[in-house]
């Protein structure tokens, strides 16, 4: 007989809006995808782990069902651009339609435009140049889980994040479309999901018009060379390269541009950080207070990918230590490995550069002389003197973790 947690995890879920989210799909799977699970998280949240597969996803580490919000085990990231059907997904809201292309419209208004004007999926794809940036999508929560004392959020490990090729349209090909008032100042936009109940604040976000007219935010609507996922943002989604995916909108639905701060709750409560605590350049001033600031771009940081915390290796074997670095788009410059905890480091080899935005992978080798435990480490700089953090720096969200990456592996 199934257990009640057994049924509850093959239901459907419905909303009171009458919305469908499609049932998760519990699939036979390699339960080695976990082995890179993080030891740290807070009690019980390993334990409730388990991986499933949403439709048209691979298996994916299940942190939370409604909505909907799943991890990319590890072991996918040794790839230069994370498969789209193993990308993570991310949702505050849990009414997310099924959004039909042929009927979908993207408004651009506000009280700060001189132009309203909507726009097709065809529009986009006909009607403007067409480009493509390589951009790493992280979530601001990654590695929240591993924060001392543990923060409430989703108790994310390594995984809630992902490097693809984005394509589509210049944000600032269509605001200046439109035409810019003098006195613009921010660019609010809003997406296809909802909340359920009443009252629930809508996720809507705002950024400065100077980053919405870099030429680097686009409108995407394929992903990888193929159309977005569902899970994603199908069928298109704001993409603001090197900023935290708090900004990506998914299912975008419209854009206004405004001459005043936009006050909604994502933006005025949610996702902020300490002022001056972190080292940040691209600041948002016009969100600003005396105290806080909103989270922007992303630290500096890397992944050890391809080894397991206690993995075993024989005396004299050759071993490649394999990861990932990036950062906010400054340029990762160095990736230094140690394997004696950090008494001695040495420099990897960087990979294929895919652009500023995209994660550049790293390789070391090293031939253990000895038998007993390695303990390996992975730091990144970039190229403006950022680098990773050995001490963690705390904040009530859990952001921006990105304290060296540490394994412990084993010589027989």
């Amino acid at each position: 007989m199934l257990s009640r947690r057994e049924l509850l995890k093959s239901s459907f879920m419905l909303s009171t809006a009458g919305l469908l989210v499609p049932k998760a799909l519990l699939a036979k799977v390699d339960p080695a995808l976990l082995g890179t699970a993080v030891k740290e998280l807070p009690e019980g949240t390993l334990e409730e782990q388990i991986l499933e597969a949403l439709p048209g996803k691979k298996p994916l580490i299940k942190k939370t069902f409604r909505p909907p919000n799943y991890e990319t085990p590890v072991e996918y990231f040794n790839e230069v651009f994370t498969p789209n059907n193993a990308f993570f997904v991310r949702y505050h809201l849990s009414n997310i339609p099924e959004v039909d292309a042929r009927t979908w419209k993207l408004t651009i208004s506000g009280d700060a435009v001189e132009k309203p004007m909507e726009l097709t999926l065809e529009d986009l794809k006909t009607k403007f140049e067409q480009v493509e940036v390589a951009a790493v999508c992280l979530c601001s929560g990654n590695r929240r889980g591993l924060m001392k004392p543990h923060v409430p959020g989703i108790q994310w490990g390594y995984g809630a994040m992902g490097n693809a090729r984005w394509k589509g349209v210049r944000l600032k090909d269509l605001l200046n479309r439109a035409g810019l008032k003098a006195n613009a100042l921010e660019v609010v936009v809003d997406g296809a999901d909802t909340g359920v109940a009443a009252g629930t604040p809508d996720f809507i976000k705002s950024i400065p018009v100077w980053k919405a007219l870099d030429e680097n935010t686009i409108i995407a609507y394929e992903m990888n060379g193929e159309p977005l996922p569902h899970w994603n943002g199908f069928p298109a989604r704001l993409v603001v390269p090197g900023w935290t995916a708090t900004y990506w909108i998914k299912h975008i639905t419209s854009i206004q541009v405004v001459s005043k701060p936009y006050d909604g709750f994502w933006m005025k409560t949610a996702y902020r950080i300490p002022l001056n605590k972190f080292p940040v350049v691209q600041r948002f001033l016009s969100q600003e207070t005396a105290v806080n600031t909103p989270i922007t771009e992303i630290m500096v940081n890397s992944l050890i990918t391809n080894l397991k915390d206690g993995q075993t290796f024989r005396l004299g074997q050759l071993i490649e230590v394999k990861g990932i670095a990036w950062d906010g788009g400054y340029i990762i410059k160095k990736v230094e490995v140690s394997t004696d905890g950090g008494k001695t480091w040495q420099e990897a080899e960087l990979g294929k550069d895919y652009g500023r935005y995209s994660w550049r992978q790293w390789f070391y080798r090293f031939k253990p002389a000895k038998k007993g435990t390695y303990t390996i480490m992975a730091k990144a700089t970039n190229s403006i003197g950022q680098t990773q953090t050995f001490e963690l720096i705390w904040n009530p969200a859990g952001y921006h973790h990105n304290v060296v990456h540490t394994i412990n592996i084993k010589v027989v």
